[in-house]
C-alpha cells in the first residue's frame, strides 16, 4: 500500500478473484471518490460488469497475463464520476515464491482524445472496430516510429494524426498538415523545405518551409501517395538523416520532428508501378493503422450523429429520434464521416423542430448529390496483411528455439501463437 500511494498515475491491486484488495489516493480521487472499492470486484467497478471482462465481450488483461504470463495493456471505457472515460489499463502479475501468478498490480491512464459519448471535439466511438483502432494509437502515440493512417475517405485520418500527436511527449510542440495532394510539384520542395532568398523567380526573401515549422512537434502528411516521385528521394533523406536542405542553399539543417502520413490509395500496387519508392513507402509504414470505415462501425452512427450536430450547429439542441438513428444506421455511407456530417447539415435545415425524424433525413438524402461508386480498388489493408503474413512466416522458419521463445520474441501469448501458426496452415 505503501508503494502504491507513492506513485502518482491510478493504481490498485487485486488477487486472482478479481478483488481489489487496494486503491491508491490517485485511483481514489480519479474514479471513485465518494465510495470505497476495496472488497469489489475490478470488472465491477470498472464496467458494472457481473462476470468478468472477457465474459462480457471485452479485453480482459487479466486473462491476457494469465495466458502470457506477463504485464499487458489493453484500452477500456472506465465508469467514473463524470461518466465513462476511455483509460488505457497496464497490468503487471506479481509471482509467489513458486513463480505462481498471486496478484496483479494495474495502472490506468486516462485517454482524453477519445469518447464514448457525443462531445464537441476529439474521436468519438464505442463499437469494437473503433476500440482496437484506438488501442493501436495509444500504444504507439508515445514513441517515435513513423505511422500511416489507412482508410476510406472521410475516415478521420487527421483527427487520429491529431490524437497521435496529443497522445505523445511532443503534445505541446506545433502540429503540422502537409496536404500532399494540393501542393504544386514545382512548389513542393520549397513549401516543405523552405527556401533562400533569390532561390528562384519571386523568392525574395527566405523563408522556412513546412519542416520547420513542425520543429520539435509533428509533420502530418495528408495524401502521401500524391507525394511527387521526384521529391520522394528527397523525403526518404529526410526520414532516415533526419537533415534536409532550403532551396537554394547548400547548408544542411536538421530537422527534429515525428511523421505520421495517411493515404486512401493502394501504395503497394504504386510501389508496384513504379509511381511510389519502395524505400520511402517503408520509412513511412513503420506502423500501419487501418481507420475502419462507417459501415463497419454501424453502432457509432448514433453518437457521431449527435457530436456533429453539436459541431454543426452549437447554439441549437436538435435530437435525433430512435427511428431516425436506425435509419441512419441502415444507410452505406460510401463518402464515410464526411457524407454523415452533410447528411445531417441538410436534414437540419430541413427540420423546423427539435428532433430530426425519418422523414428529413429521408429528404436529406434525396437532396443529396449521389456518386457512382467507380472501379474498385483494393483495399491498403489487404496488401499490408500479405506483407505481414510473409514476415510471420519468416520468423517462423528462421526461428531455432521453442515456440515460448518465440512467443515471446513476438510479444505474444504462446496460445495465440499456435493459434496464428494454425491459421496459416503451419502447425
Amino acid at each position: 500500500m505503501s508503494y502504491l500511494e507513492g506513485l502518482s498515475e491510478p493504481h490498485i491491486l487485486f488477487d486472482k478473484q478479481y478483488r481489489i484488495l487496494a486503491a491508491n489516493q490517485a485511483y481514489r480521487r480519479q474514479f471513485s471518490p465518494a465510495h470505497s472499492v476495496v472488497g469489489r470486484t475490478c470488472y465491477e467497478v470498472s464496467h458494472h460488469f457481473h462476470v468478468p471482462c472477457d465474459q462480457a465481450g471485452e479485453s480482459c488483461p487479466l486473462a491476457r497475463a494469465r495466458e502470457s504470463g506477463q504485464r499487458e495493456r489493453v484500452v477500456h471505457l472506465h465508469h467514473t464520476p463524470r461518466g465513462e472515460e476511455y483509460v488505457n489499463i497496464e497490468l503487471v502479475p506479481l509471482v509467489d515464491a513458486g513463480g505462481e501468478q498471486a496478484f496483479y498490480v494495474e495502472k490506468m491512464q486516462a485517454l482524453p482524445m477519445a469518447h464514448g459519448r457525443p462531445v464537441a471535439k476529439g474521436l468519438i466511438g464505442r463499437s469494437h472496430a473503433f476500440q482496437s483502432m484506438l488501442e493501436l494509437v495509444a500504444r504507439v502515440a508515445p514513441s517515435m516510429a513513423a505511422v500511416i493512417l489507412l482508410g476510406e475517405s472521410g475516415t478521420g485520418k487527421e483527427l487520429v494524426a491529431q490524437a497521435l500527436h496529443d497522445a505523445s511527449d511532443r503534445a505541446q510542440k506545433p502540429f503540422v498538415v502537409v496536404d500532399c495532394a494540393s501542393i504544386p510539384e514545382s512548389l513542393f520542395e520549397s513549401e516543405l523545405f523552405g527556401h533562400e532568398r533569390g532561390a528562384f523567380t519571386g523568392a525574395n526573401f527566405a523563408r522556412g518551409g513546412l519542416v520547420e515549422a513542425a520543429s520539435g512537434g509533428t509533420l502530418f502528411l495528408d495524401e502521401a501517395g500524391d507525394i511527387p516521385l521526384t521529391m520522394q528521394v528527397k523525403l526518404l533523406r529526410l526520414l532516415e538523416s533526419g537533415t534536409y536542405r532550403r532551396v537554394g542553399s547548400t547548408d544542411l539543417r536538421h530537422a527534429d520532428i515525428r511523421v505520421v502520413s495517411a493515404t486512401h490509395r493502394d501504395l503497394p500496387g504504386m510501389v508496384a508501378g513504379g509511381s511510389f519508392r519502395e524505400d520511402l513507402y517503408y520509412r513511412l509504414a513503420t506502423f500501419p493503422i487501418h481507420l475502419p470505415a462507417l459501415r463497419e462501425r454501424r453502432d457509432d452512427i448514433p453518437l457521431l450523429s449527435a457530436a456533429l450536430l453539436t459541431r454543426i450547429n452549437p447554439k441549437r439542441k436538435l435530437a435525433i429520434s430512435p427511428d431516425a438513428a436506425a435509419f441512419l444506421q441502415q444507410q452505406p455511407f460510401s463518402g464515410n464521416v464526411r457524407e454523415l456530417r452533410n447528411l445531417l447539415e441538410r436534414a437540419s435545415i430541413l427540420c423546423d423542430g427539435d428532433t430530426l425524424e425519418p422523414a428529413h433525413l429521408s429528404q436529406s438524402v434525396r437532396a443529396g448529390v449521389s456518386v457512382s461508386p467507380g472501379p474498385t480498388t483494393p483495399a491498403p489493408s489487404q496488401p499490408l496483411r500479405a506483407a505481414e503474413i510473409d514476415a510471420f512466416k519468416q520468423l517462423v522458419q528462421s526461428h531455432t528455439g521453442t515456440r515460448a521463445a518465440l512467443a515471446r520474441s513476438l510479444g505474444i501469448s504462446t496460445r495465440s501463437l499456435y493459434r496464428k501458426l494454425k491459421e496459416l496452415g503451419m502447425s
